[in-house]
């Protein structure tokens, strides 16, 4: 096991009803701005939770933050912030909603004028953030306890990360009730995303830690049972809390304590949300299958581990049984309606020369967990996709 350091110090309140905890755990002098998407949360109910439980409060609201949050929006948050005086945050959403926020509550009194140096610098100079927490209703990312955020720039088409000890979320409110009205593709797509997020940490080479690999072979059997099973039963609350807790658990830090990460199938599918305009879960499915044939040779021993322990492939040969198990994550993305080809949605590979040249431009050049993904390693996991 490689050496690590693990800071988790978001707290986290589980269950039914539990948005009504808000008032015991924000200020009561906080000037509140709410921070979401469209506006599921004012009929599925979610808003109107929020405002009972902080009754009393000063609360404005910026609505409007994308899928794959636009950098463009959220410098409008940031103006909003710094004109109103705001001084808490309050994401309620999923992890778009909750990346965004991480942005905004480093944005607001970041020391330079340049704010999209906050990612080309991965937070680099980030002194201090405003405080936020979080109403999770889209579980998925994983971003409720964690220090990482996505953000898009329309005008020059990048998709960058950045991460900072100091956008953990203080609190986050998680109700799987509130997942019951999520449409099918997202609900489908949050199980896909946490899915890859555990391969992520997983596949990749043994340094016997045993630990984190029954963690993640846990996790990713759940999803394996809970997933098909959410798409017929969306309103049963113990699969609901199963896949809520999983999906963040899948990026909270512990899986990947002490452990080599690859991180590759994300940095190329960014290309595809990118270029596209792909949900995120989309680019995963389309990319992973493509990747673990790639490097299966280098990703050998732990793609044998995941083949016998998650989907109990024991007989044939080894590579007889890593092909099974390429070829069954693959199904299973199918099966939870998540389509794993470029051509699935109408892309026929014309934008990978300019998505190479992105890479190259971000200088993502030596992938994955040996930064052996070239770019023209990446170029073939791209036609593959096709």
């Amino acid at each position: 096991m490689q050496n690590f350091t693990l800071h988790t110090p978001t707290k986290i309140i589980f269950g039914k009803g539990q948005i009504a905890q808000l008032s015991n755990e924000i200020p009561k002098t906080a000037k509140i701005l709410l921070v979401y998407g469209g506006g599921s949360i004012k009929h599925n109910g979610v808003l109107s939770q929020v405002y009972a439980a902080l009754e009393g409060y000063t609360i404005d609201e910026f609505s409007g933050i994308e899928p794959n949050p636009a950098y463009e929006t959220l410098i409008k948050a940031v103006d909003y912030i710094r004109q109103h005086e705001i001084d808490y945050l309050l994401a309620i959403g999923g992890g778009s909603v909750i990346d965004g926020t991480k942005f905004i509550a480093a944005a607001v009194n970041y020391p330079h004028d340049d704010l999209w140096e906050i990612l080309i610098t991965n937070g680099a100079y980030i002194t201090s953030a405003l405080p936020f927490s979080c109403v999770l209703t889209l579980p998925a990312t994983g971003s409720e306890t964690n220090n990482f955020s996505v953000i898009s720039r329309r005008e020059t088409g990048d998709k960058q990360s950045f991460s900072s000890p100091f956008v953990f979320p203080k609190i986050a409110i998680l109700d799987p009730e509130v997942t019951y009205s999520l449409p099918v593709r997202q609900t489908a797509n949050g199980v896909v995303d946490a899915f890859v997020h555990t391969l992520e940490q997983y596949l990749t080479y043994p340094v016997n830690a045993k630990v984190q690999d029954r963690y993640a072979e846990g996790l990713l059997m759940t999803l394996l049972e809970e997933g098909p099973k959410v798409l017929k039963e969306p309103e049963n609350y113990a699969i609901r809390a199963n896949i809520m807790w999983t999906a963040t658990q899948a990026l909270n830090g512990l899986l990947g304590a002490g452990v080599p990460q690859d991180w590759a199938t994300h940095e190329l599918g960014h290309q595809l949300t990118a270029f596209h305009g792909l949900d995120h879960a989309q680019t995963l499915a389309i990319i992973l299958p493509h990747l673990l044939q790639e490097k299966r040779e280098a990703k050998h021993d732990k793609l044998l581990q995941y083949a016998e322990r998650v989907w109990d492939f024991t007989e044939g040969s080894e590579e007889e049984r890593i092909s099974k198990a390429i070829r069954a994550t693959r199904q299973f993305f199918e099966d939870m309606g998540v389509k794993t080809h470029l051509s699935d949605y109408r892309l026929d590979g014309s934008s990978i020369p300019a998505m190479i040249k992105k890479l190259e431009t971000q200088g993502l050049v030596a992938l994955g967990e040996h930064q052996d993904i070239t770019l023209d390693v990446s170029q073939r996991i791209y036609e593959a996709s096709i």
